[in-house]
Protein backbone atom coordinates (compact mmCIF):
# COMPACT_ATOMS: atom_id res chain seq x y z
CA UNK A 1 0.00 0.00 0.00
CA UNK A 2 2.67 2.65 0.56
CA UNK A 3 3.67 4.91 3.97
CA UNK A 4 2.61 8.01 5.64
CA UNK A 5 4.38 10.41 7.78
CA UNK A 6 3.49 12.13 10.30
CA UNK A 7 5.31 15.27 11.34
CA UNK A 8 4.69 18.51 13.42
CA UNK A 9 4.70 22.33 13.98
CA UNK A 10 6.97 21.67 17.18
CA UNK A 11 7.86 18.86 19.84
CA UNK A 12 5.72 17.53 21.98
CA UNK A 13 2.49 18.05 19.54
CA UNK A 14 1.83 14.76 20.38
CA UNK A 15 3.16 12.87 16.85
CA UNK A 16 4.15 9.99 18.46
CA UNK A 17 0.67 9.21 20.48
CA UNK A 18 -1.43 9.79 16.99
CA UNK A 19 1.18 7.54 15.24
CA UNK A 20 0.97 5.04 17.89
CA UNK A 21 -2.82 5.01 17.71
CA UNK A 22 -3.19 5.32 14.26
CA UNK A 23 -0.92 1.98 14.20
CA UNK A 24 -3.79 0.38 16.07
CA UNK A 25 -6.63 1.23 14.16
CA UNK A 26 -5.13 0.33 11.01
CA UNK A 27 -4.04 -2.84 12.79
CA UNK A 28 -7.56 -3.22 13.92
CA UNK A 29 -8.88 -2.58 9.97
CA UNK A 30 -6.56 -5.99 9.48
CA UNK A 31 -4.07 -4.33 7.81
CA UNK A 32 -0.23 -5.21 8.26
CA UNK A 33 1.58 -1.70 10.05
CA UNK A 34 4.76 -1.22 10.95
CA UNK A 35 6.37 2.11 12.73
CA UNK A 36 9.10 4.01 11.43
CA UNK A 37 10.96 7.05 13.10
CA UNK A 38 14.48 7.88 11.30
CA UNK A 39 16.02 9.46 13.92
CA UNK A 40 15.26 10.31 17.34
CA UNK A 41 17.02 11.77 20.30
CA UNK A 42 15.88 10.09 23.65
CA UNK A 43 17.05 8.40 26.76
CA UNK A 44 14.06 6.57 27.03
CA UNK A 45 14.78 2.86 25.09
CA UNK A 46 13.58 -0.08 24.89
CA UNK A 47 15.64 -3.24 23.91
CA UNK A 48 14.07 -5.06 20.37
CA UNK A 49 14.20 -9.06 19.29
CA UNK A 50 17.14 -8.46 17.25
CA UNK A 51 19.35 -7.11 20.13
CA UNK A 52 19.29 -3.68 19.83
CA UNK A 53 17.77 -0.56 21.19
CA UNK A 54 15.03 1.94 19.80
CA UNK A 55 13.04 5.04 21.51
CA UNK A 56 10.77 4.07 23.74
CA UNK A 57 7.68 5.25 21.45
CA UNK A 58 8.69 3.53 18.46
CA UNK A 59 8.61 0.41 20.98
CA UNK A 60 5.20 1.62 22.14
CA UNK A 61 4.35 1.94 18.46
CA UNK A 62 5.23 -1.90 17.59
CA UNK A 63 2.79 -2.95 20.22
CA UNK A 64 0.14 -0.91 18.74
CA UNK A 65 0.68 -2.55 15.30
CA UNK A 66 1.15 -6.20 17.54
CA UNK A 67 4.56 -6.85 16.41
CA UNK A 68 7.93 -7.07 18.33
CA UNK A 69 10.42 -3.72 18.13
CA UNK A 70 13.37 -3.97 15.65
CA UNK A 71 16.08 -1.67 15.21
CA UNK A 72 15.34 -1.39 11.85
CA UNK A 73 12.08 0.59 13.31
CA UNK A 74 14.61 3.50 14.94
CA UNK A 75 17.95 3.44 12.74
CA UNK A 76 18.95 6.60 14.29
CA UNK A 77 18.50 7.51 18.08
CA UNK A 78 20.92 10.20 20.06
CA UNK A 79 21.06 9.46 23.84
CA UNK A 80 21.90 12.39 25.13
CA UNK A 81 24.58 12.80 27.84
CA UNK A 82 25.50 15.81 28.04
CA UNK A 83 24.78 19.56 27.11
CA UNK A 84 26.63 19.21 23.71
CA UNK A 85 27.77 15.61 22.96
CA UNK A 86 24.87 12.91 22.66
CA UNK A 87 25.51 8.55 22.07
CA UNK A 88 24.78 7.41 18.31
CA UNK A 89 22.96 4.64 18.62
CA UNK A 90 22.75 3.05 14.58
CA UNK A 91 20.77 0.14 13.77
CA UNK A 92 20.07 -0.43 17.33
CA UNK A 93 24.00 -0.58 18.35
CA UNK A 94 26.53 2.24 19.76
CA UNK A 95 28.67 3.36 17.30
CA UNK A 96 30.22 6.38 19.19
CA UNK A 97 29.54 10.11 20.15
CA UNK A 98 28.11 12.93 18.62
CA UNK A 99 28.98 16.56 19.42
CA UNK A 100 28.96 19.82 17.85
CA UNK A 101 29.56 17.98 14.42
CA UNK A 102 25.72 16.91 14.11
CA UNK A 103 24.84 18.72 11.51
CA UNK A 104 27.74 17.57 9.24
CA UNK A 105 28.12 13.95 10.66
CA UNK A 106 24.38 13.16 10.23
CA UNK A 107 24.78 13.21 6.43
CA UNK A 108 26.28 9.65 5.36
CA UNK A 109 23.30 8.07 8.07
CA UNK A 110 20.85 8.65 5.51
CA UNK A 111 21.87 5.42 3.40
CA UNK A 112 21.20 3.80 6.62
CA UNK A 113 17.66 5.25 7.19
CA UNK A 114 16.83 4.25 3.94
CA UNK A 115 18.11 0.80 3.56
CA UNK A 116 16.00 0.47 7.45
CA UNK A 117 12.73 1.94 5.78
CA UNK A 118 12.77 -0.09 2.53
CA UNK A 119 12.80 -3.10 4.67
CA UNK A 120 10.54 -2.66 6.79
CA UNK A 121 8.30 -1.31 3.74
CA UNK A 122 8.80 -4.83 2.01
CA UNK A 123 7.42 -6.40 4.97
CA UNK A 124 4.18 -4.55 5.30
CA UNK A 125 1.12 -3.50 3.85
CA UNK A 126 1.82 0.30 5.23
CA UNK A 127 4.39 1.82 7.46
CA UNK A 128 3.38 4.64 9.62
CA UNK A 129 6.56 7.31 9.76
CA UNK A 130 7.16 10.16 12.57
CA UNK A 131 8.68 13.09 12.39
CA UNK A 132 11.20 14.80 15.19
CA UNK A 133 10.95 18.11 16.21
CA UNK A 134 9.92 20.30 13.28
CA UNK A 135 10.14 20.67 9.90
CA UNK A 136 9.82 24.34 10.91
CA UNK A 137 13.54 24.51 12.32
CA UNK A 138 15.04 25.17 8.91
CA UNK A 139 17.95 25.88 10.84
CA UNK A 140 18.62 22.61 11.10
CA UNK A 141 17.61 21.46 7.33
CA UNK A 142 21.12 20.87 5.90
CA UNK A 143 21.65 17.41 6.58
CA UNK A 144 18.20 16.57 7.52
CA UNK A 145 17.33 13.05 8.13
CA UNK A 146 14.40 13.42 10.19
CA UNK A 147 12.04 15.42 8.63
CA UNK A 148 12.04 16.67 5.07
CA UNK A 149 15.24 15.12 4.37
CA UNK A 150 13.56 11.69 4.85
CA UNK A 151 10.41 12.26 3.29
CA UNK A 152 12.06 13.97 0.22
CA UNK A 153 14.46 10.74 -0.30
CA UNK A 154 11.97 8.31 0.22
CA UNK A 155 9.07 10.07 -1.84
CA UNK A 156 6.65 9.72 1.53
CA UNK A 157 3.74 12.00 1.55
CA UNK A 158 3.44 14.28 5.13
CA UNK A 159 0.85 15.21 7.17
CA UNK A 160 1.44 17.97 9.59
CA UNK A 161 -0.07 17.99 13.25
CA UNK A 162 -0.56 20.97 15.57
CA UNK A 163 -1.19 21.45 19.14
CA UNK A 164 -4.31 23.87 19.65
CA UNK A 165 -4.01 23.56 23.61
CA UNK A 166 -0.58 25.12 23.46
CA UNK A 167 -2.12 27.89 21.83
CA UNK A 168 -1.36 29.97 18.69
CA UNK A 169 -1.90 26.87 16.36
CA UNK A 170 -3.30 28.53 13.53
CA UNK A 171 0.38 30.70 13.26
CA UNK A 172 2.19 27.66 13.95
CA UNK A 173 0.42 25.26 11.32
CA UNK A 174 0.40 28.27 8.70
CA UNK A 175 3.86 29.82 9.79
CA UNK A 176 5.83 26.46 8.87
CA UNK A 177 3.96 26.54 5.30
CA UNK A 178 5.74 30.04 5.36
CA UNK A 179 9.20 29.54 6.16
CA UNK A 180 9.78 26.14 5.00
CA UNK A 181 11.32 25.50 1.30
CA UNK A 182 8.62 25.20 -1.10
CA UNK A 183 9.91 21.82 -2.00
CA UNK A 184 8.98 20.62 1.41
CA UNK A 185 6.38 21.89 1.39
CA UNK A 186 5.32 20.29 -1.58
CA UNK A 187 5.89 17.47 0.53
CA UNK A 188 2.85 18.30 3.23
CA UNK A 189 -0.69 17.28 1.74
CA UNK A 190 -2.92 18.46 4.92
CA UNK A 191 -2.76 19.13 8.32
CA UNK A 192 -4.36 17.60 11.66
CA UNK A 193 -5.29 19.79 14.79
CA UNK A 194 -4.62 17.80 18.20
CA UNK A 195 -5.36 18.45 22.05
CA UNK A 196 -8.58 19.84 20.85
CA UNK A 197 -10.99 20.71 24.20
CA UNK A 198 -14.55 21.51 24.50
CA UNK A 199 -17.07 21.54 21.33
CA UNK A 200 -14.97 21.50 18.13
CA UNK A 201 -17.36 23.33 16.39
CA UNK A 202 -16.14 26.73 18.29
CA UNK A 203 -13.05 25.88 15.86
CA UNK A 204 -14.55 25.59 12.56
CA UNK A 205 -13.58 29.17 11.36
CA UNK A 206 -10.29 28.53 12.50
CA UNK A 207 -9.74 25.22 10.74
CA UNK A 208 -11.32 26.72 7.55
CA UNK A 209 -8.85 29.57 7.78
CA UNK A 210 -5.81 27.25 8.29
CA UNK A 211 -7.09 25.50 5.13
CA UNK A 212 -7.48 28.66 3.01
CA UNK A 213 -4.21 30.33 4.07
CA UNK A 214 -2.18 27.05 4.39
CA UNK A 215 -3.70 25.39 0.75
CA UNK A 216 -3.77 22.34 2.71
CA UNK A 217 -6.60 20.45 3.18
CA UNK A 218 -7.53 19.31 6.94
CA UNK A 219 -7.74 15.68 7.99
CA UNK A 220 -9.70 16.26 11.24
CA UNK A 221 -9.51 17.36 14.41
CA UNK A 222 -8.45 15.06 17.75
CA UNK A 223 -10.10 16.21 21.01
CA UNK A 224 -7.98 15.48 24.08
CA UNK A 225 -7.73 12.28 24.83
CA UNK A 226 -7.75 11.14 28.53
CA UNK A 227 -6.20 7.49 27.42
CA UNK A 228 -3.14 8.99 26.46
CA UNK A 229 -1.90 9.40 30.51
CA UNK A 230 -2.37 5.90 30.56
CA UNK A 231 0.75 5.27 27.68
CA UNK A 232 4.54 6.02 28.73
CA UNK A 233 5.85 8.57 27.69
CA UNK A 234 9.17 9.15 26.01
CA UNK A 235 9.45 13.15 26.55
CA UNK A 236 10.79 13.89 29.91
CA UNK A 237 8.81 17.66 29.63
CA UNK A 238 6.00 15.51 31.09
CA UNK A 239 7.83 14.95 34.69
CA UNK A 240 7.75 19.01 35.03
CA UNK A 241 4.10 19.12 35.06
CA UNK A 242 2.14 18.84 38.59
CA UNK A 243 1.08 15.47 39.98
CA UNK A 244 -1.97 14.96 42.28
CA UNK A 245 -1.62 16.21 45.99
CA UNK A 246 -1.04 13.76 48.32
CA UNK A 247 -3.93 12.27 50.49
CA UNK A 248 -3.75 9.19 52.43
CA UNK A 249 -2.02 7.25 49.94
CA UNK A 250 2.06 6.24 51.11
CA UNK A 251 4.23 8.54 48.77
CA UNK A 252 7.29 7.42 46.61
CA UNK A 253 9.43 10.11 45.45
CA UNK A 254 11.67 10.02 42.77
CA UNK A 255 14.08 13.10 41.55
CA UNK A 256 14.27 14.33 38.44
CA UNK A 257 17.72 14.29 37.39
CA UNK A 258 18.82 16.19 34.35
CA UNK A 259 19.79 12.65 31.85
CA UNK A 260 17.29 11.00 33.52
CA UNK A 261 16.73 7.67 31.62
CA UNK A 262 14.02 4.98 30.92
CA UNK A 263 11.58 6.87 33.40
CA UNK A 264 8.68 4.71 32.80
CA UNK A 265 10.34 2.61 34.69
CA UNK A 266 8.14 4.37 37.41
CA UNK A 267 4.78 4.56 35.28
CA UNK A 268 3.08 1.16 36.70
CA UNK A 269 3.39 2.39 40.09
CA UNK A 270 0.97 5.08 38.70
CA UNK A 271 -1.71 2.36 38.68
CA UNK A 272 -1.91 1.64 41.89
CA UNK A 273 -4.52 3.34 43.75
CA UNK A 274 -2.52 3.04 47.37
CA UNK A 275 0.49 5.38 45.79
CA UNK A 276 0.99 8.82 45.38
CA UNK A 277 3.88 8.77 42.60
CA UNK A 278 5.67 12.20 43.24
CA UNK A 279 8.53 13.62 41.08
CA UNK A 280 10.64 15.66 42.74
CA UNK A 281 12.11 18.82 40.19
CA UNK A 282 15.53 20.59 41.16
CA UNK A 283 15.15 22.76 43.62
CA UNK A 284 12.73 21.24 45.95
CA UNK A 285 13.59 18.52 48.72
CA UNK A 286 12.69 14.79 48.44
CA UNK A 287 9.25 14.84 50.85
CA UNK A 288 10.25 13.24 54.11
CA UNK A 289 7.19 11.94 53.85
CA UNK A 290 8.29 9.64 51.64
CA UNK A 291 8.02 5.67 52.50
CA UNK A 292 10.26 4.92 49.36
CA UNK A 293 12.78 6.84 47.40
CA UNK A 294 13.28 5.53 43.34
CA UNK A 295 16.56 6.51 41.91
CA UNK A 296 16.08 5.83 38.54
CA UNK A 297 18.34 5.43 35.60
CA UNK A 298 20.57 7.90 33.80
CA UNK A 299 22.84 8.07 30.41
CA UNK A 300 24.93 10.26 32.02
CA UNK A 301 25.63 9.00 36.31
CA UNK A 302 28.14 10.65 37.21
CA UNK A 303 27.22 14.28 35.99
CA UNK A 304 23.82 13.46 37.47
CA UNK A 305 25.20 12.11 41.02
CA UNK A 306 27.23 15.69 41.17
CA UNK A 307 23.81 17.29 40.66
CA UNK A 308 22.03 15.27 42.91
CA UNK A 309 25.16 16.27 45.70
CA UNK A 310 24.54 20.23 44.17
CA UNK A 311 21.01 20.03 45.05
CA UNK A 312 21.14 18.52 48.70
CA UNK A 313 19.28 15.39 47.46
CA UNK A 314 21.74 13.36 48.79
CA UNK A 315 21.83 14.60 52.77
CA UNK A 316 17.57 14.04 51.80
CA UNK A 317 18.21 10.14 50.99
CA UNK A 318 20.92 9.24 53.62
CA UNK A 319 18.23 10.68 56.28
CA UNK A 320 15.69 9.56 55.08
CA UNK A 321 17.36 5.94 55.09
CA UNK A 322 18.17 6.52 58.76
CA UNK A 323 14.43 7.09 59.49
CA UNK A 324 13.99 3.67 58.39
CA UNK A 325 12.88 4.68 54.75
CA UNK A 326 13.12 2.29 51.44
CA UNK A 327 15.25 3.25 48.36
CA UNK A 328 15.66 1.18 44.90
CA UNK A 329 17.76 2.00 42.86
CA UNK A 330 17.51 1.14 39.04
CA UNK A 331 20.63 0.76 36.47
CA UNK A 332 22.23 4.37 36.88
CA UNK A 333 20.33 4.89 40.39
CA UNK A 334 21.84 1.59 41.42
CA UNK A 335 25.06 2.24 40.62
CA UNK A 336 24.78 5.57 42.61
CA UNK A 337 23.49 3.51 45.75
CA UNK A 338 27.11 2.23 45.70
CA UNK A 339 30.24 2.98 47.22
CA UNK A 340 32.46 4.67 43.96
CA UNK A 341 31.26 5.01 39.89
CA UNK A 342 34.42 4.97 37.99
CA UNK A 343 34.77 5.98 33.89
CA UNK A 344 38.37 5.24 33.40
CA UNK A 345 37.20 5.17 29.46
CA UNK A 346 35.82 8.84 29.05
CA UNK A 347 32.45 6.46 28.36
CA UNK A 348 30.59 9.71 29.70
CA UNK A 349 33.28 12.66 28.77
CA UNK A 350 35.94 13.00 31.36
CA UNK A 351 37.87 10.13 32.10
CA UNK A 352 36.94 10.43 35.93
CA UNK A 353 34.75 8.71 38.77
CA UNK A 354 32.92 9.44 41.58
CA UNK A 355 32.14 8.85 45.00
CA UNK A 356 28.30 7.53 45.76
CA UNK A 357 26.15 7.61 48.29
CA UNK A 358 27.94 4.75 49.70
CA UNK A 359 24.72 2.71 50.65
CA UNK A 360 25.52 -0.66 49.03
CA UNK A 361 28.68 -2.29 48.73
CA UNK A 362 29.27 -2.22 45.90
CA UNK A 363 31.54 -0.43 43.01
CA UNK A 364 30.87 0.49 39.53
CA UNK A 365 33.19 0.75 36.36
CA UNK A 366 31.68 2.26 32.99
CA UNK A 367 33.12 -0.06 30.03
CA UNK A 368 32.49 0.41 26.30
CA UNK A 369 30.20 -2.55 25.87
CA UNK A 370 26.68 -2.07 25.99
CA UNK A 371 24.63 -4.68 28.25
CA UNK A 372 21.07 -5.52 25.99
CA UNK A 373 19.06 -8.29 26.89
CA UNK A 374 15.86 -9.30 28.22
CA UNK A 375 15.62 -10.62 31.44
CA UNK A 376 13.36 -12.57 33.59
CA UNK A 377 13.73 -13.82 37.28
CA UNK A 378 12.83 -13.41 41.19
CA UNK A 379 13.10 -11.01 43.92
CA UNK A 380 11.41 -10.35 47.00
CA UNK A 381 10.18 -13.73 46.59
CA UNK A 382 8.21 -12.48 43.39
CA UNK A 383 8.47 -13.18 39.85
CA UNK A 384 9.86 -10.21 37.35
CA UNK A 385 10.72 -9.61 34.22
CA UNK A 386 12.16 -6.67 31.62
CA UNK A 387 15.21 -5.80 30.05
CA UNK A 388 19.03 -4.67 30.59
CA UNK A 389 20.66 -1.72 29.00
CA UNK A 390 23.49 -0.51 30.78
CA UNK A 391 27.25 0.01 29.61
CA UNK A 392 28.46 -0.55 33.85
CA UNK A 393 30.12 -3.26 35.47
CA UNK A 394 28.76 -3.62 39.08
CA UNK A 395 31.10 -5.73 41.08
CA UNK A 396 29.26 -8.47 42.93
CA UNK A 397 26.94 -8.31 45.83
CA UNK A 398 27.32 -10.52 48.84
CA UNK A 399 23.42 -10.34 48.84
CA UNK A 400 22.37 -10.08 45.18
CA UNK A 401 18.51 -8.33 44.80
CA UNK A 402 17.78 -10.26 41.47
CA UNK A 403 17.83 -14.09 40.87
CA UNK A 404 17.72 -14.59 36.95
CA UNK A 405 16.55 -17.79 35.38
CA UNK A 406 19.47 -18.15 33.32
CA UNK A 407 21.22 -18.73 36.62
CA UNK A 408 22.84 -15.23 37.18
CA UNK A 409 22.17 -12.68 39.71
CA UNK A 410 21.72 -8.76 39.38
CA UNK A 411 22.22 -6.23 41.87
CA UNK A 412 22.08 -5.81 45.92
CA UNK A 413 19.66 -5.51 48.90
CA UNK A 414 21.03 -4.82 52.28
CA UNK A 415 20.63 -7.18 54.89
CA UNK A 416 18.02 -5.60 56.45
CA UNK A 417 16.21 -5.56 52.90
CA UNK A 418 15.54 -1.35 53.06
CA UNK A 419 17.88 -0.90 50.07
CA UNK A 420 17.77 -2.27 46.77
CA UNK A 421 19.53 -1.48 43.39
CA UNK A 422 18.82 -3.35 40.08
CA UNK A 423 19.99 -2.96 36.73
CA UNK A 424 16.37 -4.47 35.47
CA UNK A 425 14.80 -1.65 33.60
CA UNK A 426 10.40 -2.22 34.11
CA UNK A 427 10.39 -5.13 36.61
CA UNK A 428 7.72 -2.70 38.29
CA UNK A 429 5.47 -3.47 35.81
CA UNK A 430 5.07 -6.90 36.89
CA UNK A 431 2.23 -6.84 39.28
CA UNK A 432 3.46 -9.73 41.25
CA UNK A 433 6.67 -7.62 41.90
CA UNK A 434 4.72 -4.22 42.99
CA UNK A 435 2.63 -6.20 45.17
CA UNK A 436 5.82 -7.41 46.95
CA UNK A 437 7.26 -3.80 47.19
CA UNK A 438 4.20 -2.29 48.41
CA UNK A 439 3.63 -5.03 51.00
CA UNK A 440 7.22 -4.13 52.68
CA UNK A 441 5.52 -0.59 52.88
CA UNK A 442 2.26 -1.75 54.61
CA UNK A 443 0.30 -0.94 51.46
CA UNK A 444 -1.77 -3.55 49.26
CA UNK A 445 -1.45 -3.74 45.64
CA UNK A 446 -4.07 -3.25 43.26
CA UNK A 447 -3.08 -6.30 40.62
CA UNK A 448 -3.50 -3.95 37.84
CA UNK A 449 -1.80 -5.59 34.13
CA UNK A 450 0.72 -2.71 33.42
CA UNK A 451 0.93 -4.77 29.29
CA UNK A 452 -3.03 -5.09 29.41
CA UNK A 453 -3.80 -1.13 30.43
CA UNK A 454 -1.62 0.10 27.96
CA UNK A 455 -3.51 -2.15 25.12
CA UNK A 456 -6.95 -0.86 26.16
CA UNK A 457 -5.52 2.62 25.98
CA UNK A 458 -4.24 2.27 22.35
CA UNK A 459 -7.59 0.57 21.53
CA UNK A 460 -9.35 3.59 23.24
CA UNK A 461 -7.00 5.98 21.71
CA UNK A 462 -7.80 4.18 17.67
CA UNK A 463 -11.60 4.20 18.38
CA UNK A 464 -11.26 8.19 18.75
CA UNK A 465 -9.30 8.85 16.01
CA UNK A 466 -11.70 6.27 13.87
CA UNK A 467 -14.23 8.89 14.91
CA UNK A 468 -12.81 12.13 14.60
CA UNK A 469 -9.84 11.61 11.51
CA UNK A 470 -10.31 10.68 8.22
CA UNK A 471 -8.09 7.67 7.66
CA UNK A 472 -9.49 6.48 4.46
CA UNK A 473 -7.81 9.63 2.77
CA UNK A 474 -4.82 8.62 4.84
CA UNK A 475 -5.04 5.68 3.24
CA UNK A 476 -5.23 7.01 -0.03
CA UNK A 477 -2.47 9.50 0.59
CA UNK A 478 -0.54 6.85 1.55
CA UNK A 479 -0.67 4.45 -1.53
CA UNK A 480 1.15 7.98 -3.44
CA UNK A 481 4.40 6.79 -1.55
CA UNK A 482 6.80 6.24 -3.80
CA UNK A 483 5.55 7.54 -7.04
Amino acid sequence: MGALMFQGTGSDVGKSVLVAGLCRALANRGLSVLPFKPQNMSNNAAVTQDGGEIGRAQALQAIACRVAPHSDMNPVLLKPQADSSSQLIVHGKVRGTMGRNFREARRPLLKEVLESYARLRARCDIVVVEGAGSPAEINLRAGDIANMGFARAAHVPVLLIGDIDRGGVIAAVVGTRTVIDPGDAAMIHGFIINKFRGDPALFEDGYAQIEALSGWRGFGVVPWLAATARLPSEDAVVLERPTEQPGDRIVIASPILPRIANFDDLDPLKLEPAVDLVMVPPGQPIPASAALIILPGSKATIADMGFMRAQGWDIDILAHHRRGGLVLGICGGYQMLGRTISDPHGIEGNADGIAGLGLLDVDTVLEPVKALRAVRGRALDANLSGYEMHMGVTSTANHPFVTLEDGRVDGAVSTDGRLMGSYVHGLLASADMRRALLARLGAQAGGADYAASIDRALDDIAAALEQHLDIDAMLALSATAGA
